[in-house]
Formats: structure tokens, sequence, C-alpha cells
């Protein structure tokens, strides 16, 4: 049990720090390219819609995991708080509120990835709807 109390927080303050990398990266990769976009260059629909969505299933997935990974981090520091009084044999209230409050500290990281990343998500969604709506304008009518 000891391991599990000396590398859980490095285990998924990792995980929760390299989504957030991917994340961001992911994140100014789309802002160049709807920046840099031009609609009318694109002759098939299809393909246009295949280069907006690019990278966005990817962002949606670390968005909705994030707060999952924060909170299994708070219920193994939970889980070892519980573990340390029952081995301890005694009831310390100071022991125990510390004990959860660093537990939490896991799912407010996990959040702390998951409103930005949603946000930009959700960002990039509307930038598709209007980019293909624009090409629709442009070739349909």
């Amino acid at each position: 049990m000891e391991w599990i109390k000396l590398y859980t927080d490095y285990a998924i303050f990792g995980v929760l720090g390299f989504m957030s990398f991917i994340s961001l990266g992911l994140s100014i990769e789309r802002m160049l390219y709807f920046r840099s976009l031009k609609v009318e260059n694109y002759k098939n629909k299809h393909l246009l819609e295949n280069d907006l969505t690019h990278n966005l299933t990817v962002l949606s997935t670390i968005g909705s995991n994030a707060p999952y990974v924060g909170l299994l981090g708070t219920v193994i520091g939970i889980m070892v708080t519980f573990y340390d009084m029952g081995h301890h044999g005694k009831l310390d209230n100071t022991a125990i509120l510390v004990g959860l409050s660093l537990a939490l500290k896991a799912t407010a990281l996990g959040l702390l990835v998951a409103i930005p990343t949603l946000m930009f998500y959700s960002a990039f969604v509307r930038k598709v709807d209007i980019n293909i709506n624009l090409w629709k304008s442009k070739h349909e009518a």
C-alpha cells in the first residue's frame, strides 16, 4: 500500500498533465488551421468536413474523461486515508480531514483540464458549422 501512497499523485498528475499538453497542442493546431482556412478551395463537402473535424474527437475524449481520471485519484487518495486510519488504529479528525482534502486535489485538477478543453471543443464545433454553411452558400447557390 505504501507504493500506492507514494506514486498515486505522480501517476494521476502525470496523466492529467499529458492530457492537458495534448489538448493545448491540438487546440493551437485547430486555431491555426481555422485561421488559414479557405473554404472556396474545397470542391467536395466531405473532404472539407474531414479537414474541419480533424482532431476534434481527441479533444472531446480528453474533455469528457479528464474528470474521471481526477476522480480516480481522489478515490485512491480516500482509500489510502482510510487504510492509514485503520492501520494506525486511531481516529484523528485532523488526519482524516487533511487526507480527504489532499485527495480532492486530483478531482480539481481533472476539472481544470476538462473545462477549457470542452470550451475549445465547443468553439471548434461551432467553427465547423459556420464553415460548412459558408461552403454550402458558395457551392449550392
